[in-house]
Order: C-alpha cells, then sequence, then structure tokens
C-alpha cells in the first residue's frame, strides 16, 4: 500500500462517535444466585465462586410460594428474550445518541446483533417500531454468530457508513443472556449459569463527508470525532467448531449453551497469529497500542490472552473490571469496555486500540482503531 493510498484510506475510514451500555436493575452475586437455585454441589460452586465475577445482572424467573425460582419454559424464555433484548437494546441506543446530541431520526442504517433468542421479525425492526423510528431506515440482524459477533456487526456497520459519508449508522448488541440459561446444578450447565450477564450495547458510527480533508463547509455539520476503525483480522478454528454452541439440550428439552473446557487455550493459541496478521503492513509492534480492549470471555480466557500477547493486567484493566461488575454479556462485552475507557479519560489523540472478541466457529474477531 503506498503512502497515498494509506493517507486516504486513514482520512476516509468510519469513525465510532459514541457508544451506549445498558443492562436490567437486578443485580445479583454469585452467591445469591448459588442460594436462589438451591445449588450445594461443592465442584458446581467452585465454578461460580473462582471465576473472579463479584455480580451480574440477570432478569430471573418469578419466585415460588416457597422461594425457589420456578422453571421457565423453552417458550417463557423466548419471550424473555424479546421483551428484554427489546428494552435494552431501546436504553442503550437512546445513551450513545443522547451522548452526541444526534436524533433517532438521523440514522440511516441500524444493525443489531443476539445471539440469546431468536427473532422474525428481527430485533432491528423491533427497535424502530418501539423506538418510532424512520420506516425507511435501513437494517440488518446478525443471529446466533455469538460472544464475537458485535466486531462482526461493527465492520458491516462501518462499511455500510465507509458507503454513505455523512450518515449515522448504529450498531445494537442485546443479549438477555438468562433467556438462554438450563438452571440445574450439573457441570454442563455451571460454566455458562457461573459466567453469562444480561446487557446491551450500542454504538453510532459515521465517515466524514470530506474525505477528512480541508476546512469544515457550511450546512455541512460538524466533523465527526472519535476513533477511525483502521482494519480488521479474524480467525475461525474450525477443528473446534463445536467447542461452543448453542444448541438443544435433549436431557433438558430446551436450548442451551455449551463451553468446551478447552476453550482458554483455544483462544491462546491462535490469538498471537491474529494480532499479528492485524499489524501486519502497518509498522506498529504489539507495543504501540495503548488500548487493549477485549471480550470478557472468562478469567481463564482472559489469562490465556495476556500470557499469549505479553499483556498485563493494567493493558486488561477494563476487560476484567467488566466481568468482575457484569460478567460476560457476550456480544457487548467488549463494548462495556470501551466506555469504560472513555470515561477514564486517559486516551489522546494519535492512540492506537485493538478490539477483540472471540465466539463460537471457534471464533477471534479483532479490530485496529486510532483516535
Amino acid at each position: 500500500m503506498t503512502a497515498a493510498l494509506e493517507r486516504t484510506t486513514v482520512a476516509t475510514a468510519p469513525r465510532i462517535l459514541s457508544v451506549g451500555t445498558a443492562v436490567p436493575p437486578e443485580h445479583y452475586s454469585q452467591e445469591e444466585l448459588l442460594d436462589l437455585f438451591g445449588i450445594t454441589d461443592r465442584k458446581v460452586r467452585s465454578v461460580f465462586l473462582l471465576g473472579s465475577i463479584r455480580q451480574r445482572s440477570l432478569v430471573l424467573p418469578p419466585a415460588a410460594p416457597d422461594g425457589t425460582r420456578v422453571r421457565e419454559s423453552q417458550g417463557d424464555l423466548l419471550d424473555k428474550h424479546k421483551a428484554w433484548a427489546v428494552s435494552m437494546g431501546s436504553d442503550a441506543m437512546s445513551v450513545c445518541l443522547k451522548r452526541i446530541g444526534a436524533d433517532l431520526s438521523e440514522v440511516g442504517y441500524l444493525c443489531c446483533v443476539t445471539s440469546t433468542g431468536f427473532l422474525t421479525p428481527g430485533l432491528s425492526a423491533l427497535l424502530i417500531r418501539e423506538l418510532g423510528m424512520d420506516w425507511h431506515t435501513a437494517r440488518a440482524d446478525i443471529v446466533g454468530m455469538g460472544c464475537n459477533a458485535g466486531l462482526n456487526a461493527l465492520a458491516v456497520v462501518g462499511n455500510w457508513a465507509a458507503a454513505n459519508p455523512g450518515r449515522l449508522a448504529v450498531m445494537v448488541c442485546s443479549e438477555a443472556c438468562s433467556a438462554a440459561y438450563t438452571m440445574d446444578s450439573t457441570m454442563r450447565t455451571a460454566v455458562v449459569n457461573s459466567l453469562f450477564g444480561d446487557g446491551a450495547a450500542a454504538v453510532a458510527v459515521m465517515a466524514d463527508p470530506r474525505g477528512g480533508e480541508g476546512a469544515e463547509e457550511e450546512g455541512s455539520g460538524p466533523r465527526p470525532e472519535g476513533p477511525r476503525i483502521l482494519r480488521t483480522a479474524s480467525v475461525t478454528i474450525v477443528d473446534a467448531i463445536d467447542a461452543m454452541r448453542y444448541d438443544w439440550d435433549r436431557d433438558q428439552d430446551r436450548f442451551s449453551f455449551f463451553l468446551d473446557p478447552q476453550i482458554p487455550y483455544l483462544v491462546g493459541a491462535h490469538v498471537e497469529g491474529v494480532v499479528d496478521r492485524l499489524l501486519a503492513g502497518t509498522s506498529l509492534r504489539r507495543d504501540d497500542v495503548a488500548h487493549w480492549l477485549v471480550h470478557s470471555g472468562g478469567k481463564k480466557v482472559i489469562d490465556a490472552v495476556a500470557v499469549n500477547l505479553g499483556l498485563t493486567r493494567h493493558d486488561l484493566r477494563h476487560t476484567i473490571t467488566v466481568l468482575r461488575d457484569f460478567g460476560n454479556v457476550s456480544s457487548g462485552s467488549f463494548l462495556f469496555s470501551y466506555d469504560r475507557l472513555l470515561q477514564e479519560g486517559v486516551v489522546r489523540d494519535g492512540d492506537y486500540g485493538v478490539l477483540m472478541t472471540m465466539g463460537p466457529g471457534s471464533t477471534i474477531e479483532s479490530a485496529l482503531i486510532q483516535w
């Protein structure tokens, strides 16, 4: 890539203008959840208590007269997913737009991500109705890709923004993970039940209509501000395609998640290659990346990323604290970390950042951004 083309590509790259997050109002500690569901098995309890999670926001089933939690049917879970995916998605999108003073009428494209239930029509159509958005808003839904899907969707939204400079595109990740739980005391479900939380995140994206060059033109509106999305890289580890999945559990007669205990090692074995591919041809080294915003996939996954990329706990501080305070909120987790980075106020112009997610496939997605 020539220097002139490199400058042009950077100047016209879409920018992340804003982020917003939302969670349900009820929060539970790991100890509270163990008591609520009457889990006494020592091995299962250790999975809950040793995962570096302090609390999670969850929509739990109603209590029975004896205080135990009612077992929800698959139909009840689908209803929960629909209601809370719309509610949390609406809230996250509203926060995101409010932070940049944008109105719903300005949104030209809406891409929604969810993996904790199935909806037809999709979440995008339901949000357009719920929020009273323009019926002509272009939209797309990414369903079932799992925890990595936020970066897949960000690429889609970024491409639309690049093709429509000056117009606003929004991505919403809304995951009602509690609508995909199988509440029992088996080891298959223990990892899932101990890890995931409910939450939604939204980002607004726009490409500069002037290509980043020259002074602002009269009537052209303010120049978009925020980090540019420069490039992406990914890997699908097809030999481990069944390591993370959401499928029908015949024993429970419902859908449920499955996470293979080998996932941290799979991630660790491939994460270097993805980052090397992401930085290839940029003259950047890992040490040049100031901000690492990684999916809060679990303590062992975070440790595997840190060890194999040579990162410190400080480098991954937002990933670690998001896991601590919210658990794994699936596709939107990395945006919770991004939100905390912005609130910290340490980003400087010119800083590079790496966004990273991982999920079913097994897949690792990454993106390089620059402020």
